[in-house]
């Protein structure tokens, strides 16, 4: 997958890191006590660790995954060290996460798929359409043209927050009155970003799960009219999700996936919170990739998602 970077490797890293750690000081807090005066990896502390995952929002169905893989590593090997249990974490937990199997857009993208279309998801409040603003800046800093849709048409303030980053960013934004059909403005973007030769399409939708059948009706009559135009898209359906919420941002993305085929996630606000290892329980469970991570309220805080640099920061030591 080629995703532009703005920073160096060791940058990223920083950010990273620093995005991090909250969830890094309670993880390794919770993890010494656990392994406290023991050497060996044995049933008590097997049951701490699981303590340590779940109550680190990892998830319950995750966390007894990692723990069975644990288990049958300490039978085959009969005797593993307390201080072996970080590596062995980083290596079980990379295994789960989901690789990222979408394309995404980049200059190489050949000219008969363009534009490459996103259909970005989620409740109120999560930072969707922030993230659609740091995504726009992203790829326009990649060299590509980017069209905005503002396809949340039941809230003034969306359209409005929208044209702020249209504006800011510098790229165009098809928008409709406040009340308009949502699938009209998904299919204007999306003729207007071919008639101009664009890159990506990045479109705003309602976020609302009070009504998952009225949701799951307007998502797919919007994915229906742009395949009108262009028979994939749209490429990728995202769902940004709000870290610091831990288990509820895991019920959301069970009724999103219920409502709509999401194969990418985003999971943003990770910088202000204890609560990273969502990230771990989500993409496990659901089988979809996380794409982007949000660490912080910059433009380019908006890092595409590596997993091994992910879990390695996540059990990097840290200064207790």
């Amino acid at each position: 997958m080629k995703v532009f970077n703005f920073f160096t490797k060791e940058k990223k890293k920083e950010v990273l890191d620093a995005g991090l750690q909250k969830t890094k000081e309670s993880v390794f807090h919770k993890l010494s006590r656990a392994i406290a005066g023991k050497s060996t990896v044995d049933d008590d502390v097997l049951d701490d660790l699981e303590d340590v995952l779940i109550t680190s929002d990892v998830g319950v169905d995750t966390t007894i995954e990692i723990i069975n893989r644990i288990k049958e590593r300490v039978l085959r090997d009969k005797y593993v060290k307390t201080s072996e249990l970080n590596d062995i974490l980083r290596n079980e937990i990379t295994t789960l996460l989901c690789d990222d199997m979408t394309n995404s857009p980049d200059k190489e993208h050949a000219d008969e798929k363009k534009p490459y279309v996103i259909l970005v998801v989620g409740v109120n409040g999560v930072g969707k359409t922030t993230t659609i603003g740091k995504l726009a800046y992203l790829y326009q800093q990649q060299g590509l043209k980017v069209v905005l849709g503002a396809a949340d048409t039941f809230r003034a303030a969306a359209i409005d927050q929208l044209s702020i980053w249209s504006d800011r960013v510098g790229v165009p934004l098809i928008k409709q009155q406040m009340g308009s059909d949502p699938a009209s403005v998904a299919f204007d973007t999306v003729k207007s970003a071919i008639s101009s030769g664009a890159d990506v399409v990045l479109i705003d939708t309602a976020g609302r799960l009070h009504n998952k059948v009225g949701l799951m009706n307007e998502l797919t009559k919007i994915k229906n009219v742009m395949k009108k135009l262009l028979p994939a898209a749209p490429n990728e359906v995202m769902l940004v999700l709000d870290g610091s919420t831990g288990q509820n941002a895991f019920e959301q993305a069970k009724q999103f996936s219920l409502a709509t085929e999401v194969n990418s996630l985003c999971i943003t606000k990770l910088d202000g919170t204890a609560k990273g290892g969502v990230v771990i329980g989500i993409s496990h469970m659901l089988h979809v990739p996380v794409k982007y991570i949000g660490l912080g309220e910059k433009i380019s805080d908006l890092q595409p998602f590596d997993k091994r640099e992910f879990v390695n920061s996540l059990f990097d030591k840290v200064s207790l």
